[in-house]
This record gives C-alpha cells, sequence and structure tokens, in this order.
C-alpha cells in the first residue's frame, strides 16, 4: 500500500502544480481581480505541497525551523486567499472583512509564535492542540464561506458558470474534510488513513481544476440547454420582418446564455429597440445592480447587465454573444430594410387607392354639373340668335355660376385627395389671429359680413398653420350662413394646453340622427336638401384639414338654438421675434 500512497502522493504534486500553472496563465491572459487571487491562491497550496518534499519532517536547524513554519504560515494563508477570491465578485460587509482579516493575522503570528512543532509521531503539547484547533477552525470557517457563497451565487447563473462555481464549492469542502482526516486519523505510511486523505486531495484538486479551468468539450457539454434555445433563436432570426421582432427572438436567449439580469438592444443613436429581464425604466437600476458590457455591432450595441461573476465563468459565453451580436445587426438590417419595403408597398397601395377614389369621385360627382354646363352651352349656341338679349343675360349668368360652383367642387375634390395622401404639409408658425379670422370672414361671408360677428383678443398670437386655420374656418363660416341662421359669432381663446376657434349659429341645429353622419363625405340633412350650393365636403374638408394639424374639430348643439363647431388644436410656445 506504500507504493500506491506514493503513486497518490506524485499524482497529487502533478495535479496541485498544473493548478498553480492555470491559475497563473489565467491571471496573465486576463489581468483581473478574481483571476490575480485564484493565481495567488492555487499558487500557494503548489508551493506548500512542492516545498513539504525538501523540508524534513523533524528540522534539526534554525534554517529548517524557519522553513517548517513557513510552509505553516502558508497554509494558513490559503483558505484567506481562496476567500478573497471569492469575495472580489461581490464584497462581503465590513464587519465580516474585519473578522476574517484579525483571524488570519492571529494565527499567521500564533504560527511563529510556537515554541515546537512536533514530529508526527512525537507527542502533541496543550499549546500545540490548541493551535491545531484553532487552525482548524479557521481554516472551516473561511472554505465554508468560500463555498456557500459559490453554490448560492450559481443558482442564478447559466449552466456553465453555475457547474464551475459549484465544483469549486466542492473542491472547498473536499478539502477541509482532507485536512481533518490528515489531523486526526493519524497511522504510518501505509495506512489506510493516509490514502484516504491522499485520494481525497486528489478529487479535491480535480474538482478545483475543472472549476477554475474545465475543457472545452465539458464546457460544451454543459452550454447546450442554452445553446439549443439559442440555435433556435437564431434560426428565427432573419426571418423576423421587424426590429422589436429581432429582439423579443434573441435577447431572452442570449440573456439566458450569460445570467444577464438584463439585455437591451438599441440603435446607433442610442434608441431603446427592445430589452428583456427590465423595461426601459428599469434598465438604469439593473446598471446599477450588474456588471455592464456593451457588445459593439453594426449600426447599434447590445448592452448586457451580468453578474459580477459572469466574466470570470462565462468568458466563452460573452465571447459568443460578441459573434450573435453581428448577426443580430445583420437581421436588424434586415428587418429594417423589409420595414422599408412595407411602407413603400404600402404608400403605393394607399396613393393607388387615393386616385381610385378621386377618380371615381369626380367621375359621379361631375357628371351632373358637367351635364348641366353642356346644356347651356349648347342653348347659347344654338338658339343664341334666337334668344332675346335678357333671356341670353339670364343663361350666361346661370352659366358662369355654374362655372363657379364646378370650380369649387373640383378645388375640394383636390383637397380631399391630397389630405388623403398626406400630401399637405402642416407648418405652424407665430400668427396674428384677429387680422386672420377677420380676413378669412370677410372673404367667406361676401355680401354678407354684417351677419358674422368676429370675436378675438387683439394680442392673441398661436403657432397655427394659417392656410389649415384659413380653411377651416372659411368651411364653418360658409356653412353656417348657409344652413343656419344669423347672427354668426366667430371666437378664438387660447389656454395652456390648446388653441380653440368656435364658430356659431343661431339656426335650427343639426337633426340629431344626422349627427353621427355630419362629418362624412358628401352627405346633407333632409333639412339641407333646398339648393344650397353645397356638395356636402365641406366639413370632411375642415375636420381632415384639423387633422393633419394634429387637432380636430367637433360639434355640439348651440344653447338655446343653432350649431357650434370647434376647432382645436395642441397649443404650443409662440416664439417672440427679436428685437
Amino acid at each position: 500500500m506504500g507504493a500506491l500512497v506514493e503513486v497518490v502522493d506524485w499524482v497529487n504534486l502533478a495535479l496541485l502544480s498544473a493548478l498553480a500553472v492555470a491559475a497563473v496563465w489565467l491571471w496573465r491572459r486576463r489581468q483581473s481581480r478574481p483571476a490575480m487571487w485564484a493565481a495567488a491562491t492555487f499558487a500557494v497550496l503548489a508551493l506548500v505541497v512542492d516545498a513539504a518534499r525538501l523540508v524534513p519532517e523533524d528540522p534539526g536547524t534554525l534554517a529548517g525551523e524557519i522553513a517548517l513554519r513557513a510552509l505553516i504560515a502558508l497554509l494558513v494563508l490559503f483558505p484567506y486567499l481562496l476567500y478573497r477570491f471569492s469575495g472580489s465578485f461581490v464584497p462581503a460587509s465590513n464587519r465580516l472583512e474585519r473578522l476574517v482579516g484579525v483571524m488570519t493575522a492571529a494565527m499567521l503570528v500564533w504560527t511563529f509564535a510556537l515554541p515546537d512543532v512536533p514530529g508526527e509521531d512525537e507527542p502533541r503539547s496543550l499549546g500545540f492542540q490548541l493551535y491545531l484547533a484553532g487552525f482548524l477552525v479557521h481554516w472551516t470557517v473561511l472554505t465554508i464561506v468560500v463555498a456557500v457563497r459559490l453554490w448560492r451565487a450559481g443558482r442564478g447563473q447559466p449552466s456553465v458558470a453555475r457547474k464551475r462555481m459549484r465544483f469549486l464549492a466542492a473542491a472547498a469542502v473536499l478539502i477541509t474534510a482532507t485536512l481533518f482526516l490528515g489531523a486526526f486519523l493519524g497511522g504510518g505510511d501505509e495506512s489506510a488513513a493516509e490514502l484516504l486523505t491522499g485520494l481525497l486531495t486528489t478529487v479535491s484538486a480535480l474538482a478545483f481544476l475543472v472549476g477554475l479551468v474545465p475543457p472545452a468539450l465539458l464546457r460544451a457539454a454543459w452550454r447546450r440547454p442554452e445553446q439549443e434555445r439559442l440555435g433556435d433563436a437564431v434560426g428565427e432570426l432573419l426571418t423576423a420582418s421587424s426590429e422589436r421582432e429581432v429582439a423579443d427572438r434573441v435577447l431572452p436567449a442570449m440573456s439566458d446564455i450569460v445570467g444577464a439580469r438584463a439585455v437591451a438592444l438599441v440603435d446607433g443613436s442610442g434608441r431603446l429597440i427592445g430589452s428583456h429581464g427590465a423595461g426601459a425604466e428599469d434598465l438604469d437600476a439593473a446598471a446599477r445592480r450588474g456588471h455592464a458590457v456593451d457588445i459593439a455591432m453594426p449600426d447599434g450595441a447590445l448592452r448586457v447587465w451580468a453578474t459580477p461573476y459572469a466574466p470570470f465563468f462565462g468568458d466563452d459565453e460573452l465571447r459568443l454573444l460578441r459573434s450573435l451580436g453581428a448577426l443580430t445587426g445583420l437581421a436588424l438590417d434586415h428587418a429594417r430594410l423589409f420595414a422599408q419595403e412595407r411602407e413603400a408597398r404600402e404608400a403605393l397601395q394607399r396613393a393607388d387607392e387615393v386616385k381610385t377614389q378621386f377618380v371615381a369621385l369626380a367621375a359621379h360627382e361631375l357628371r351632373t354639373p358637367v351635364a348641366t354646363l353642356r346644356g347651356f352651352a349648347e342653348t347659347i349656341e344654338s338658339k343664341g340668335p334666337q334668344l332675346t338679349s335678357e333671356q341670353l343675360g339670364r343663361l350666361e349668368s346661370t352659366l358662369f355660376q355654374q362655372i363657379r360652383r364646378t370650380a369649387d367642387l373640383v378645388e375640394q375634390l383636390l383637397d380631399l385627395s391630397r389630405l388623403d395622401a398626406e400630401a399637405i404639409a402642416v407648418e405652424p408658425r407665430p400668427v396674428e389671429v384677429a387680422p386672420v379670422l377677420e380676413e378669412t370672414v370677410r372673404t367667406a361671408a361676401g355680401e354678407r359680413l354684417g351677419e358674422v360677428v368676429v370675436e378675438a383678443d387683439a394680442r392673441l398670437r398661436a403657432m397655427v398653420d394659417p392656410s389649415v386655420l384659413e380653411r377651416v374656418v372659411s368651411n364653418l363660416v360658409v356653412n353656417a350662413l348657409r344652413y343656419g341662421a344669423a347672427p354668426v359669432h366667430v371666437r378664438a381663446v387660447q389656454n395652456d394646453r390648446h388653441f380653440r376657434v368656435v364658430v356659431e349659429d343661431a339656426g335650427a341645429g343639426v337633426p340629431p340622427e344626422f349627427v353621427p353622419r355630419l362629418f362624412e363625405r358628401f352627405t346633407r340633412s333632409r333639412g339641407a336638401a333646398q339648393p344650397s350650393g353645397g356638395s356636402g365636403l365641406g366639413l370632411a374638408i375642415a375636420r381632415s384639414y384639423a387633422r393633419a394639424h394634429g387637432g380636430e374639430l367637433l360639434y355640439e348643439p348651440a344653447t338655446p338654438q343653432g350649431s357650434r363647431f370647434e376647432l382645436v388644436v395642441p397649443a404650443r410656445p409662440v416664439e417672440e421675434p427679436s428685437p
């Protein structure tokens, strides 16, 4: 059995040396704080194991005694360094930090203050037994804190990070069990206890090695659940037809693969496209709690708020996200092109529908006036010499009246087609309201100007498009004079939120049953069926202009009678002219 123990010792020496080399290599490659503490931890452990073969069990010289105490001091440092490694991710409380520091410093002082260190077969003094008890308590407390901390932190991590952290936690427990066996189960070189201790050291060394630098094949096997989900998401990625679909399909899988608290996708201007794990209002809080990683991609960025453990335990996963960032950027470009193509197609369809509607409306509405014009023109042409000057004058007057009416109808149809096609640009600017209303009323009322009263503060200025204001008020005044009764009041007011123009007449009002259809095209109530020259388009055009301005045109019965129309548009601050 002695030969077997010797083989196990050499295996442990090789494993612990490899563990130290791997930890130092990791630190040199990453230059991170956790990697630094890991390198110090396992370099100390390997140094203890390697140097123990050179230091005699019963040193007879001062140099040998100092070397032995130094090795014991390094053993005291090992759990402290391991504790600092686990605390480099999420710092512990100040109280715990002070307690651990004091315990370690006391054990180091005690190590060099011991009167003597008995050999393996020598009796242990009471002082040494107390020291051994303190040593075991110190080691056990620190390694258990490390194991619990890593095990609990691994719960929310993806598969690779979780398993690595749990291997390290298990290794910390195993090496503590090894220490207890070595302290209490004495025996010769060939004893079963010594073999068991060696085997436990082997298992703990392997666990540390797998937790620190797991082989690539093992990582791939651990990562399979997240990678399968990510593969499914990537398979659907290029079929996404919008930026939001891209975000919804890939962000949850990206979050899973690194155990992120939140993941956000932003475009080149910083606009949030989509997020997972936190809403837009919670992203700042997620940034404060997590480790922020920005992954650049074409015309945008992927912002990942991972746990503090992710950069050390999930470095391969973060590299995978960087590769996926490029693919996500391509998917976003594809989605944007698809959206642009769809918008262009919809615009063409809308333009075609507007054209079709315009042609149909023009053909339907112009048929009667054009037939009338043709009839008058043919009568004048064929029977002009036979008509008296009075008859000819009446025909010509009626003909010109029909021409004006037809021209107004054509203008209204063009207005509707431009509004439907969203081809009218609304450009609000500072307007002196009272003069605009007075001029609009003067033009719309004509000879009936005396029947209209304009009420607007001469100092009132509003940010509106004057052409929209003129079109809407003109239509409302013409309708009020045509279908209502005098007096017609035009009032303009502005509060902090809205600019309002009210046109109110004293007529019979709109029949209640007709109100739902009041703003439809080519509709007139039975009460307005008498010849009035109206086309049934005025109110439809006025409401369309109001909505193009971001406002609304409303109707309600006036008090005590009549019709009350109200143009409401959002109020905007008026820029004062510079002196």
